[in-house]
């Protein structure tokens, strides 16, 4: 069970009885207004990482070894989102753990992430082998 869906509304109620306790209706007042402008900040990042991602390809994503390398175990979804401005390509059946996602560049390179519970498990990178005419001109 998530500990947050527990704890963050128990913390919220705690902060309005101390308020209520401390400066009465007033604290009462002043304490439901900072919560609800915090979660209007929460959906607003919310509504722009989506927008952002409504204007992109779904799965697409500008360079899969940058994506890969700034991927870090633990971060959620709407973080991997907000990264790559794109919804990925989903791999795994809808509704079902763990949770696979694919996004794509340009090159065939591409990163596919596994979610457990809304939270980056594990991820892996694949890059097409170099052909022979794909050699850099710093390099011959």
């Amino acid at each position: 069970m998530n500990l947050r869906k527990i704890v963050l509304p128990i913390a919220g109620a705690a902060i309005v009885f101390g308020a209520w306790r401390a400066y009465g209706w007033q604290g009462v007042a002043f304490a439901v207004s900072v919560l609800v402008l915090w979660v209007l900040l929460h959906f607003t990042r919310l509504m722009a990482v989506l927008k952002r991602a409504a204007d992109r390809p779904v799965g697409w994503v500008a360079s899969a070894v940058m994506l890969n390398a700034k991927l870090r175990p633990g971060v959620n979804l709407l973080h991997v989102v907000a990264l790559t401005r794109s919804l990925g390509q989903q791999l795994s059946p809808k509704d079902q753990q763990p949770e696979v996602f694919r996004w794509t560049d340009n090159g065939g390179s591409h990163v596919t992430c596994e979610f457990t519970g809304g939270k980056l498990a594990s991820w892996s990178l694949y890059r097409p082998p170099a052909e022979a005419g794909d050699v850099p001109a710093d390099a011959r």
